[in-house]
């Protein structure tokens, strides 16, 4: 099963109270101070279960037609299980948009236009983007050890409505600065996506409403497989992401995530999920690192 996750967009998390929370820009480390036409490029590697692969990221720092700073990537140099794939000419175009400008937010791109490939590179890379961004909106992330937990909840979706056909994610965010070492210029971040107290995920089937885990399942996928037939899985999701901020301007020196996903699967003959062989469990690891390329 190929698993990608989807970051949840943070828009509507409490913007009013976290604008009155937030400190001066001079005291919060977790700011990115953007100087337009900046480049950067970052190279990312990934294991998603078995399947091991290198990709770059080149970006350029420009304004959208409101003056917010945007980073906008491209997709490249594809190195799938140890061999160089040649990724579509629109692939190659497709351009991300993401940001850490306080006024603004990362939107999710159309999946749909992309080498299904790319699909999983793409959102964990908006994942780090989207959980730098809320710790620095907080403004309550300034000093080493300071910690906050922002509920959320409000499921997250990664179907491309092509393969995927359902796929969604319920978490809350347990945020800590780790440190801060103005002698290498830099900021640790720790975010922890874990499972909310209530999960609002929408298991589609009667028999994905059992606890795989410990909690409410916070995880549910259908995927197509073949004609007419659906691998359907439920299960609990969590994950740890690490992010090294510079402190000169904000941007993310280097970052990793760490996801793990306890599931039951079943393959049914029908959309509805009725029809369906025996459970089988299956855990997911994906781990995922960047790093900011000289």
């Amino acid at each position: 099963m190929i698993k990608v996750l989807l970051p949840v967009l943070l828009t509507s998390i409490g913007s009013g109270l976290l604008f009155a929370q937030a400190a001066p820009a001079g005291q919060n480390p977790l700011l990115r101070h953007y100087r337009e036409g900046q480049t950067l490029a970052y190279h990312m590697k990934g294991l998603n279960e078995q399947w091991h692969y290198e990709i770059q990221a080149e970006g350029i720092v420009t304004k959208d037609s409101a003056g917010t700073y945007i980073e906008q990537y491209g997709w490249s140099h594809l190195i799938s299980d140890g061999q160089e794939v040649q990724l579509p000419v629109a692939s190659l175009n497709f351009r991300q948009q993401v940001t850490l400008d306080p006024r603004g937010s990362s939107a999710i791109p159309d999946l749909s236009r992309v080498d299904p490939r790319l699909i999983g590179p793409i959102t964990d890379f908006l994942t780090f983007y989207v959980d730098l961004w809320l710790a620095g909106k907080t403004g309550q992330l300034t000093h080493s050890g300071d910690h906050v937990y922002v509920k959320r909840g409000t499921p997250a979706s990664w179907a491309d409505g092509n393969y995927v056909l359902i796929g969604e994610s319920s978490v809350d965010f347990d945020l800590t600065l780790e440190k801060v070492n103005p002698s290498e210029k830099t900021a640790t971040l720790s975010v922890r996506h874990v499972p909310p107290e209530k999960s609002q995920i929408k298991a589609p089937a009667d028999w994905m409403h059992k606890p795989v885990a410990d909690t409410a399942n916070n995880w549910v996928t259908v995927q197509k497989k073949g004609e007419g037939k659906f691998l359907a899985a439920i299960g609990k999701e969590t994950f740890d992401v690490k992010i090294i901020v510079d402190l000169a301007d904000g941007k993310i020196v280097s970052a990793t995530m760490d996801n793990r996903v306890e599931t039951v699967e079943r393959e049914c003959a029908d959309s509805a999920l009725a029809s369906c062989g025996d459970s089988k469990p299956h855990s997911i690891r994906r781990q995922i690192e960047i790093s900011l390329m000289p």
